[in-house]
């Protein structure tokens, strides 16, 4: 396999690679012309070889540059060509709930298979996303790379922020052999939650180091929430993990000014302590898109 990093993933495809046997790696070469529209040309020959390209699409200029990639892939003479898109972006809009809407999902799942023999993503928002595919789609999950990280420190206890998450945590708490319950959120706005411990209180949180684990990051301000709850039932450290890592606006300083770590995988660039999900990814795209 032939690996190339897109400009939004180009360290972990690099890392990808490694895991690969440290398969043929690349990056693009881009230019912007006069009017803003973007040029790329990928190197290399790709004649009858297997080309995994690896982008996540936080952003349009993302997506748009992948769309182009896997263009370019193809002009190429790329036997197949497999994208790995670590963050899927227009996730969050898997339904209709009112008239006049698009099932984004749906219409980004349509578009990036065009120019593709197969899809690997990681952690998507909802089960929903990867239905919407209809060539082979797979869907890495980030647990197994914080198990392996988080072996490696005092955990006492693993919290979601909210019953929707609440799986997600349990398996991750079975392979740590570690406690595990959620928290009870209420939403009050587009920025605004108010979570509570479950009543009676599922465990003594005095002294304890504690994980608050979820899938995407945004705002902030659950975890933000989830760790004054947690602080004020007596924890002793608090960290914030998630699989993607937005953290828009100023949500990361916020997290840090009160949690003692803050951990996301290398889906996305941020200032996160990295957990790589790239030994996750190589081992999948070995498994499912094994040489014909």
């Amino acid at each position: 396999m032939h690996v190339i990093g897109g400009t939004a993933s180009t360290d972990l495809a690099e890392r990808i690679s490694r895991e690969l046997g440290n398969a043929p790696f690349s990056v693009p070469f881009m230019k912007r012309f006069p009017d803003g529209e973007l040029y790329l040309r990928v190197g290399g020959n790709f004649q009858n070889e297997d080309v995994v390209i690896v982008q996540s699409t936080r952003s349009d200029q993302d997506l748009l540059e992948l769309l182009l990639l896997q263009d370019a892939v193809r002009e190429g003479g790329a036997r197949r060509a497999i994208v790995v898109v670590p963050y899927f972006g227009y996730a969050r809009q898997d339904r209709r709930f009112f008239p006049g809407e698009p099932v984004s999902s749906r219409a980004l799942a349509r578009h990036v298979e065009l120019g593709a023999d197969g899809v690997v993503t990681v952690d998507l928002h909802s089960s929903l996303t990867l239905a919407q595919f209809t060539k082979p789609a797979f869907e890495a999950s980030a647990i197994p790379a914080f198990a392996r990280q988080l072996r490696q420190r005092p955990v006492d206890v693993l919290v979601s922020p909210d019953k929707g998450g609440a799986d997600r945590v349990r398996r991750l708490a079975d392979i740590l052999g570690r406690p595990w319950f959620a928290l009870e959120k209420k939403r009050l706005d587009s920025e605004h939650v108010e979570l509570k411990l479950p009543d009676p209180i599922p465990f003594d949180f005095q002294g304890k180091q504690v994980t608050i684990f979820d899938d995407v990051v945004s705002t902030g301000g659950t975890i933000v929430e989830a760790a004054k709850v947690l602080r004020a039932a007596g924890a002793s450290a608090v960290t914030s993990a998630c699989t993607h890592g937005l953290f828009l606006r100023d949500a990361f300083e916020r997290i840090k000014a009160v949690a003692d770590d803050i951990y996301a995988t290398d889906t996305l660039q941020n200032g996160a302590l990295k957990v790589s999900v790239a030994p996750d990814i190589a081992r999948l795209l070995e498994k499912e898109f094994a040489p014909p």
